[in-house]
Formats: structure tokens, sequence, C-alpha cells
């Protein structure tokens, strides 16, 4: 397997990262103070493809390859943590599930709406206040049939998007008998009478990527806004983040660039006993390693990314992927800090903001601890 870029792919790099150079780094810091999500910089993603990463072209997406849609949420989060975990959670939460398993009428009415740019987003909504690892026996959320619609009552937290997403797509319970066979998707409008979204949740960072409380008060949808099988929700779920695993390391590759980055322009610029701190061994040990696991970490999610392309399963590899590239960038973060001394604790340097960004992506979409599980399981199965 080579992993070197073939020249779509670089062209493709060098126009997202200077799309990302210039509508997205600039507003970070502001992004971040303001907790606004940059609807500016997104409505100018849709023209570019990058709302449609995995939609294909005949749904108004651009329908990318793996790779290339981890390097573009690796530029966006290079660029802003906020707006690159939003696009991530759209294109690989929000509109996934229905590329993969939704009717042809969903894919007609919803997937040009929501790459295009002119509309909002999408969000997919799975965890509750009982549920977080253990969705399958933790959701409580359900469904019922009466008559041709659905009827929705529950609680979800941490939705990401609920309040910029035209719908959220969302995991219940179809079968009161429970069992892996119970779960479901349904796509809910946000317009939903009874869909009710909650304040955004004020968070250690990613302040500019909404996340909110949903509850479902007798919301009712068709019946045909079920996304795939009945029952066969948790199989789609855990297909889907797979895929969002992928996603969520390649912002955190992004995150990790940029604070190496600034450390190492810091290093060279900062003078300390009459030399640049560059000169000092500790210095340049941290950068080193932040060079080396940088680019470890890339080339494990790019393998990931290629498996998926290839239709193979990538399951252990994108959960190791994940792993590594989360915590790789909370030590980067945390070293970048550490080499601008005093200055990197202020948040007028943006190596502060990077920092809390990075801090998430160890929990969202599968713990480093989940993650370690699903590589043990393939490993103690393997012969």
């Amino acid at each position: 397997m080579n992993f070197d870029l073939n020249e779509e792919q670089k062209i493709w790099r060098k126009t997202v990262h200077e799309f990302v150079a210039k509508e997205v780094q600039p507003k970070a810091h502001e992004v971040d103070a303001t907790s606004e999500f940059n609807w500016e910089a997104t409505r100018k993603m849709g023209p570019l493809g990058l709302l449609g990463l995995n939609i294909p072209e005949a749904y108004g997406g651009s329908g990318v390859d793996a790779i290339s849609a981890a390097i573009a949420l690796e530029e966006l989060g290079w660029g802003c943590g906020s707006t690159a975990l939003a696009i991530a959670a759209h294109n690989g939460l929000g509109t996934t599930p229905l590329v993969l398993f939704g009717s042809e009428s969903l894919k007609s009415k919803w997937l040009s709406l929501v790459s295009s740019g002119k509309n909002k987003l999408a969000a997919l909504s799975l965890t509750e206040p009982g549920a977080g690892s253990d969705l399958q026996g933790g959701v409580v959320t359900k469904a019922v049939k009466e008559g041709n619609e659905w009827v929705i009552n529950g609680a979800k937290m941490w939705c990401t998007n609920a309040s910029i997403a035209e719908y959220i797509i969302t995991l219940v319970r179809t079968d009161a008998k429970g069992g892996s066979r119970s779960l479901s998707q349904i796509l809910v409008p946000t317009n939903t009478p009874g869909l009710r979204i909650g304040p955004a949740e004020k968070k250690m960072g990613l302040h500019g990527s909404p996340t909110h409380a949903v509850t479902y008060e007798d919301a009712r949808v068709p019946l045909g806004n079920l996304v795939g099988e009945e029952g066969k929700g948790l199989q789609q779920t855990l297909s889907i983040l797979d895929g969002g695993r992928i996603g969520i390391g390649a912002i955190s590759i992004g995150l990790a660039q940029a604070a190496f980055e600034r450390a190492v322009n810091y290093a060279r610029e900062r003078k300390a006993f009459g030399k640049p701190i560059a000169d000092q061994q500790a210095i340049q040990w941290m950068l080193a390693d932040a060079a080396t696991e940088i680019e470890l970490a890339r080339t494990m999610l790019y393998k990931a990314a290629w498996l998926k392309e290839q239709g193979r399963n990538y399951n252990k590899e994108a959960a190791m992927a994940k792993m590594f590239a989360t915590e790789m960038a909370e030590r980067v973060c945390r070293n970048a800090i550490q080499i601008h001394g005093g200055y990197g604790y202020s948040s007028e340097y943006p190596v502060e903001r990077i920092y809390r960004d990075a801090r998430l992506m160890t929990i969202g979409e599968g713990t480093s601890e989940i993650q370690r599980l699903v590589i043990a399981r393939h490993v103690l199965a393997s012969e």
C-alpha cells in the first residue's frame, strides 16, 4: 500500500488549504470567543464540495474518495476545530446514514438540500442521559407506529449541529422487547412539532460548534422517514461510527499540525539565555516527537481511509487511527503550550484554544477506552 497522494488529491489538498487559510483560520479566535458558528465560511463550502464529501454527485455532493475526505477534515481542523467538528458531524454522521441506508425518496429530498451551502446542515443524535457508549442497552427514546406515522418520545444529549441542522437522524427503540434488533434510525426534521432543541451547552472548547440536548414529545414523522431497515439501527450506527472515527482522527491531526507549526515558529523567535530557544535540546526533542507522531498518525489514518475506499473491513484500523491521532494531538498541543511558556496559557496565543479544542477528541465518537476495547477484540479474535 502506497499512501503517496495522487495528483488529484494533491490539488484537492492545496485547494482546501487555501480556502481554509482565507475563510476559516482568520476567524477561529472570534468563533471561539463569541461561540458563533461560522456560517459565512460554511455557505462557501457548498460549491467547493466540502458539505457533500460522502454524497454522490447525483444527489448534489462531491463524492470524493475516503482519503480526500480525510484531507479536507484535516485542513479544516488546522484552521478551526469548531468549524471542523461541525462539518465532520454533518458529513460523517448527518449525511452518511442517508447515503448508505436511506430510501431513494429520502436521498432525493434531503441530500442536495443540506450539501448546497444555501440551507442548514445535518445531524445525528445517539447519546442519552443514560446511554453513551452503551447504545444497545441504554437507549430509551422510543418510536411507535400510529397510522402512517412514527410517534417519538424521549431525550437525547450532546447532539452536535442540532440548532444548525435541517434534520436530526435519531436512534430510537422501535421494539420494546429490547435486544440488538430493537433499534432503528428515523429522520426527524428540526421543524417537527414536539421536537425541542435546548440551549447550547457550555463547553471547555469547540465553542463555535453548537452542541445541544434534544427532547421529543409526541414528535410525529411519516413512516417513510425510517432510515434503512427497522431494527437495524444499531448495526447501521456502528458502521457509521467507523467512518466518523476517521473524521475525528483527521481533525485531530489538523489541530496538532496547527499547534506544531506555531510552536516551531515561536521556538525560532523566542530568545532565552542569549539565543533562540530552538537551540535548546529540550525544545528540539518536543518538536521532534511532535513531527514524528503527526506523520505516523497521518499514515495510520490514510491506511484506514484506504481500506474504507477499497470496501474492506476497517473497523480495527479506524479505531487504532482515531485513538492514536486524538491522544497524539493532546500531547502535541500540550507541548506546544509548554514551548510557549506563560504565553501559551494566554488566550491571546492560538495554542491555548487549540489545546482546548483537541481535548474532546479522545471522548467524542467513542472514547479512547472504547477504541482499545475494539482493538483488543480484533487482536484476541485473530489466530
